[in-house]
């Protein structure tokens, strides 16, 4: 782990351009949309100290918007993707305006409500199709040129946008607002006694970690072709703080590990679980294997006792201790 975390990012991008010679480019893809929305909520919670239980509203309410463009409006994809932007820093402006004017524990719970109540309404209205969700969500044309029909070229798309929206995070962390941003989240206190208006501050970095969870879901509704009540739910709000706590909050790679190793599990499990059962002769294993939310508890106890820095912080704690003793 340590060697390939060491490896330059040119490397990385020769090995997310190859992967889908090698995997199921849809499993990929959705690998990289829940790696997006995990870079997304760590901008959040790892760089300005915030942490919203809400963010499955803005992934879920993108992917409804966006595939109602696609779907009932016919609009080309980058439109698509564009009103799925826009739906989620809407509706993470109205949250963090709300949200933000409260603090630790409080700040949480006001994020998780006023997310459980637009998983109500997603519930009621019936252009998101209800319990049945939004289906048949078609993949269209970008830029009216490219026909993302194509598994391995919708891959392509998706991996443009991902590496996008990480460079956007990368660059908004090491700008002079990131820098505030961080001193937000060592001491509050201070960078208000320094003349910041905190309060803005807080709101837009909200906003933009909205945006672009909301990019990730829109993403998600293209590549798997519908949108339901899951997408919105408070599990997923959950799902991806494990994710970003698991890899290592704070970090670059932190989440986009943590996703893979999540999405990974989720999609493997079952085929563990049989495969354990079928060489040891327990039948417990097979239960387990198809018990995915007892697996990802267990992994969050795991992670919060043995490694609270996430695996990647843990790494970097090591590295800095061992150049600390030379």
């Amino acid at each position: 782990m340590m060697a390939l975390l060491k490896k330059p990012l040119w490397l990385w991008l020769l090995l997310a351009l190859s992967a889908p010679q090698v995997l199921y480019p849809v499993f990929l893809m959705k690998v990289l949309c829940f790696v997006l929305f995990a870079a997304a909520f760590n901008l959040l919670l790892g760089f300005t100290g915030l942490l919203s239980f809400g963010h499955a509203a803005f992934f879920g309410v993108a992917a409804y918007v966006s595939g109602y463009a696609l779907r009932d409006l016919g609009l080309p994809l980058e439109l698509g993707l564009l009103l799925g932007v826009l739906g989620g820093a809407a509706v993470g402006y109205v949250v963090g305006y709300l949200a933000i004017r409260r603090q630790g524990i409080y700040f949480t719970m006001i994020t998780l409500a006023l997310a459980q109540m637009v998983y109500f309404l997603c519930l009621q209205l019936p252009v998101t199709g209800g319990e049945d969700g939004m289906q048949t969500i078609p993949r269209a044309r970008l830029f009216g040129l490219i026909d993302t029909s194509n598994d391995l070229t919708l891959y392509y798309v998706v991996l443009a946008f991902v590496i996008l929206g990480l460079m956007l995070i990368a660059r908004t962390v090491q700008s002079p607002f990131g820098q505030v941003l961080k001193a937000i989240k060592e001491n509050e206190t201070r960078a208000i006694s320094l003349g910041y208006e905190v309060q803005r501050y807080k709101l837009l970095a909200f906003v933009l970690s909205a945006a672009l969870a909301g990019l990730a879901g829109a993403l998600k509704a293209e590549v798997l072709g519908f949108a339901t009540l899951t997408d919105v739910h408070w599990s997923m709000s959950g799902l991806v703080v494990l994710m970003t706590l698991v890899g290592g909050m704070g970090t670059y790679a932190g989440p986009v590990l943590g996703a893979v190793l999540i999405i990974s599990m989720e999609n493997k499990l079952g085929s563990w679980g049989d495969w354990l059962a079928s060489v040891s002769g327990i039948d417990w294993f097979q239960t387990l294997g198809e018990s995915t939310s007892i697996v990802t508890g267990l992994i969050f106890v795991i992670c919060v006792l043995s490694f609270r820095r996430g695996i990647v912080g843990e790494f970097v704690a090591w590295r800095e201790r061992r150049i600390h003793v030379r």
